[in-house]
């Protein structure tokens, strides 16, 4: 609910300037056309800044000084064509869409995805003006693999001192403090209800997909375009992981209840057939859109504001959309957690739901 007041208000707030700076730009039309290029020019640089936060890049950014220079480190540009070829992304000319010459045949990087090219570079386009080149198997090194990585080590260091402190002792130290309530309430308030007295055998999976989902919302929120759950591919593995574990534990009354649910006429057992099909897909899809979108929207609305700032440059914007880009920041602290918690949740869910016994309902048939 404050979330949609906040955007509710912010948007009747950027209304009301659009309109008294209108008014002003027919009062004065000269001045007026140059106002509204130099706005364009800047809400397009806004637009680019935002979609190069977004995607996944192949070095990594910390900062951009004020002649736009790239201030940060170079990551390993790996990618597989009539062989396994592989340099740093800082190769001369590489990260600025120059033509890559490698051994002896060129490349080029267009919106961070590698084409083969000619020697001038020149990139096909198809009738809709969409590249049309061959793209090459790319294994690199990116940003978000690079911060999968190092989350994936953090977790395991984590939780293997975790782990070996408490066999010294049942008190918990240091992170364990603050960890072990997290764990206690994934296990007690999100498995046992969900899948009953089978947890133990999920709690694994369980943990691991919400300690990891968490940390990577957590560095989204850092100001490095760290965006990992904001990929649908990431998302897309992480659903597909539900859906393997879900469909691989689901026992015979799960798929009876799909392929030939009990209790009902055949005529209505044809047509849920494949309505109960559609809806093993339809769940892991579901998580995917679900962790993918609020992420991804969450970033695209912070940035907005902060890029609203210099594109009214005045006053009012100065003081209004820094407190709404708290506001909503502050927000999406919440939703970090609340995400990596609902996804855990429905992943529970899903597989309690193809875990559970149903002899109750044949006893009660009979």
């Amino acid at each position: 609910m404050f979330k949609k007041f906040a955007v509710l208000f912010y948007s009747i707030f950027v209304l009301n300037l659009v309109s008294a700076q209108h008014g002003e730009a027919t009062a004065e039309a000269g001045s007026a056309t140059t106002e509204l290029s130099e706005k364009d020019k800047v809400s397009k640089e806004n637009k680019e800044y935002i979609d190069h936060h977004l995607l996944d890049a192949h070095d990594f950014t910390l900062m951009v000084d004020k002649e736009g220079h790239h201030i940060g480190f170079p990551l390993p540009v790996i990618f597989y064509d009539n062989g396994i070829h592989a340099f740093m992304s800082n190769k001369e000319g590489f990260m600025h869409g120059e033509t890559t010459e490698v051994d002896g045949a060129f490349y080029k990087l267009h919106h961070e995805k590698i084409y083969k090219t000619d020697a001038a570079g020149n990139l096909a386009e198809d009738k809709e003006g969409h590249v049309a080149s061959e793209k090459v198997l790319d294994l690199s090194i990116t940003k978000s693999v690079l911060i999968i990585l190092l989350t994936s080590i953090f977790m395991f260091v984590l939780f293997t001192g975790m782990a070996i402190s408490y066999k010294k002792s049942q008190v918990p130290t240091g992170a364990a403090r603050f960890l072990e309530p997290l764990i206690i309430f994934v296990r007690d308030e999100v498995a046992i209800p969900n899948i009953g007295h089978k947890y133990k055998r999920f709690m694994g999976y369980l943990l691991t997909v919400f300690f990891f989902i968490l940390f990577l919302n957590v560095l989204g929120l850092m100001p490095f375009g760290i965006n990992v759950t904001g990929n649908i591919t990431m998302t897309f593995f992480l659903a597909i992981l539900t859906y393997l574990i879900t469909t691989f534990s689901a026992n015979k009354d799960y798929w009876k209840h799909i392929f030939w649910m009990p209790g009902v006429p055949v005529p209505m057992k044809l047509i849920m057939l494949p309505i109960e099909l559609l809806g093993t897909i339809t769940k892991p899809f579901a998580l995917m859109i679900r962790l993918f979108a609020n992420m991804t929207a969450g970033h695209i609305v912070v940035m907005s504001l902060i890029g609203l700032i210099y594109v009214f440059k005045n006053f009012a914007a100065g003081v209004a959309f820094p407190f709404l880009t708290l506001v909503i920041y502050l927000l999406e602290v919440l939703v970090a957690f609340l995400q990596a918690y609902i996804f855990t949740m429905l992943s529970a869910l899903f597989i309690g739901m193809a875990v559970q016994e149903h002899e109750h309902e044949h006893h009660a048939a009979h």
